[in-house]
């Protein structure tokens, strides 16, 4: 795979980075190597002593994969305020993760649901394998729980494929403690500041013999940065297990939310960098909302047969009530059910090493929708009435042999159907049914040394089926011919650890068929939903971390840097040719200085940098402006279990947009489509495990 010439500057700029790093380095002739700590999120096939075991064991599990894939431990940002996606990962390379308000963000990795100006598809979110999803692929961000887990798995793009994942996106799960697994049997959590912000948390962990018992509630409070933007929440959960033997039990994990989240409007550019505290037209008088209460339920096993084979699998069901008026009001009760199992093998083949994992993943679920004027917030005259019925199908498998001790030849793919059924309760003539198949086939090639550090290189396809908001646009009857969206994705990279430098390096290039985009149509609901043709999203995904003991001065300095080279363009397209597509970032850099203390303090200023500025348009007509953000955390832990901290961000105060959605063209359509960004704010905490 050539590197293209545009690709050298950015490459450049982050080497340079890297080498102003090393040189002092070498000058100092550090020969030791400070061991990185838990919030550490590169994954590396040599152990790392400061892991905690359950953390460990995540990242020796995806540094078989031959592809990118981060572990994000709970202790990367227990220290701050986790609210949402862009507090638990800003530390992940090549993830673009945006706050619009409340817990509503974008998540994208490799342009995934690039179009999404609400909500997400193009990513797998789960918890504990269970997706957040409804059965057709569309999630939000609210239901999941910023800190109920205890680590976080992030496999990009086709490296998802253990979840039987085929998105361009890949998979994000979260992991749920257990009384076996949690940081503390005892955890109390205060924490507040701007903008009304008040969150309390607690959570217990025992052991009872052959039982463990995990259960934690809280509850958050916020008037928000925007007018119109308060939320409240109350979320509980309880898991508890059953241990038959080593590596054998069975547990039921139990999960209930109860939200309520104003929702503030776009805004154009001008009043998103100038009066960007205005809830936007006609949002305060019609009560935009978002409120649901979600139940999940799952049980699920982890049962090891002999010393080469283990079995994981689970039921899981789901339900959700939402009421959320906007232009209009949307009442939808979702129900979702599933099960999925996994096969994991460890052996010889030939005489040489191998392993394997096999397994299947099905889900199905209804949503009834209906659809009424807005009345002041409340339901007025009823124009919708809709029932859906999705359905999903995925067998998958990949196996690692291994020729010599050092490399290993990779294969493997997923076979998936996706039955879409819509019966309009007010016009039998918009009645629908389609079902969507594919077969998406992987192979790649993993080399690690002795010391750990690898190269990995791999092919995937990917497959994305429509949801129903592509698949249902009023007023056109039953279903508009949206196809699925596909896409061939080369990788190459390493990562690993060597004295005190650990880096993650990758570079993708992804030919995408028939992508799904949209764009607002108004600035309101309904979005329209197309197929473009052939687009190009290729780009670089790097991370490296500097750690040395500074003692007898202090303890131990780290220097984090991420960078995202993100290069995505329409492939001759008749209407936008080669233009760039709008939303994501070409370049975005992270970086970190983070100084601990022995006596427990610790201090981390930060620059999040957005380089240049960010096409709004598919047209490439207007641009939201770049910006840098200036943020700084400190705290204390202290002897017996304290935790102090205080987490301040946008210090210079910037004004700039943080979000927006895609237009078609802005010489000619609404350009209504911007989120502000955060001023200034600091909040603060208090933490105690014991």
């Amino acid at each position: 795979m050539t590197i293209p010439a545009r690709l050298c500057a950015p490459v450049s700029v982050f080497t340079l980075a890297c080498v102003a790093v090393c040189v002092p380095a070498a000058q100092a002739q550090v020969t030791a190597l400070a061991a990185s700590r838990a919030e550490t999120v590169i994954v590396t096939a040599t152990a790392d002593p400061d892991d905690p075991a359950i953390v460990a064991q995540a990242r020796d599990r995806l540094s078989r994969t031959p592809g990118a894939v981060s572990v994000v431990a709970a202790e990367a940002y227990e220290d701050r305020l986790a609210i949402g996606f862009p507090d638990l990962l800003r530390d992940v390379p090549g993830v673009l993760s945006n706050k619009r308000y409340g817990e509503e963000s974008r998540l994208s990795i490799r342009g995934s649901g690039i179009d999404q100006s609400y909500h997400q598809r193009g990513v797998l979110i789960a918890q504990d394998g269970v997706p957040f999803a409804d059965a057709d692929g569309f999630s939000d961000f609210q239901k999941v729980d910023a800190m109920g887990a205890r680590y976080i798995e992030v496999y990009k793009g086709g490296n998802a494929l253990r979840f039987g994942g085929a998105q361009l996106g890949g998979a994000v799960n979260l992991v749920s403690p257990t009384g076996r697994t949690a940081q503390s049997p005892n955890l109390l959590r205060v924490e507040g500041g701007s903008y009304g912000t008040l969150r309390g948390a607690g959570a217990v962990a025992r052991e009872y013999g052959a039982w463990d018992v995990y259960a934690a509630v809280e509850g958050l409070r916020a008037d928000g940065y925007r007018t119109h933007s308060a939320q409240d929440q109350v979320r509980g959960t309880l898991n508890a297990g059953y241990r038959f033997g080593e590596e054998q039990d069975v547990r039921l994990i139990l999960y209930g939310a109860d939200i309520d989240q104003q929702v503030p409007g776009t805004l154009n550019l001008f009043d998103a960098l100038n009066n960007p505290r205005n809830a936007g037209a006609g949002v305060v008088a019609n009560s935009w909302a978002r409120d649901q209460q979600v139940a999940r339920a799952s049980l699920q096993t982890h049962w090891r047969f002999d010393e080469g084979l283990v079995f994981e699998g689970g039921l899981y069901m789901t339900g959700t009530a939402l009421h959320h008026p906007i232009s209009i009001v949307i009442d939808q009760n979702i129900h979702t059910q599933g099960a999925f199992g996994r096969f994991d093998w460890t052996g010889e083949i030939a005489g040489h090493k191998a392993d394997l994992f096999a397994g299947a993943s099905y889900r199905q679920g209804s949503n009834n929708s209906r659809l009424y004027v807005n009345a002041a917030g409340k339901n007025g005259f009823k124009f919708g009435d809709g029932h859906q019925e999705a359905s999903g199908t995925d067998l998958f498998a990949e196996g690692r042999w291994f020729a010599t001790d050092e490399i290993a030849l990779v294969a493997g793919g997923s076979w998936g159907q996706a039955t879409r059924d819509y019966r309009d309760n007010l016009n039998a003539a918009n009645d629908a049914a389609k079902t969507f198949g594919w077969f998406a086939p992987r192979i790649g090639l993993l080399w690690q040394d002795d010391s750990g550090a690898q190269v990995y290189a791999n092919v995937t396809r990917s497959v994305e089926p429509p949801h129903y908001g592509a698949l249902v646009q009023s007023p056109y009857p039953g279903f508009v011919p949206v196809q699925a969206q596909k896409a061939w994705t080369g990788e190459i990279g390493t990562r690993g650890r060597r004295d005190v430098f650990t880096w993650d390096l990758t570079f993708y290039r992804s030919a995408v068929q028939n992508e799904l985009l949209s764009f607002n149509a108004v600035t309101g609901y309904p979005a329209a939903f197309f197929n473009a043709g052939d687009t190009i999203h290729q780009g670089v995904e790097a991370s490296l971390d500097w750690e040395l003991d500074i003692a007898p001065a202090g303890g131990p300095l780290r220097l984090r840097q991420t960078y995202a080279w993100s290069d995505f363009t329409f492939d001759n397209d008749p209407v936008y040719r080669n233009n760039r597509m709008p939303v994501v970032p070409e370049h975005q850099y992270r970086v970190s200085l983070r100084y601990e203390h022995p006596s427990g303090l610790f201090v981390e200023p930060a620059l999040d940098w957005r380089m240049t500025s960010v096409f709004v348009d598919y047209a490439n007509r207007l641009k939201a402006p770049g910006y840098a953000l200036v943020n700084l955390s400190l705290g204390w832990t202290l002897a017996n279990g304290v935790t102090l901290f205080a987490d301040a961000r946008n210090l210079a105060d910037k004004r700039y947009t943080a979000e927006f959605g895609a237009v078609t063209d802005a010489a000619l359509a609404a350009t209504t489509v911007f989120y502000p960004g955060e001023g200034r704010s600091v909040f603060a905490g208090l933490g105690y495990r014991f």
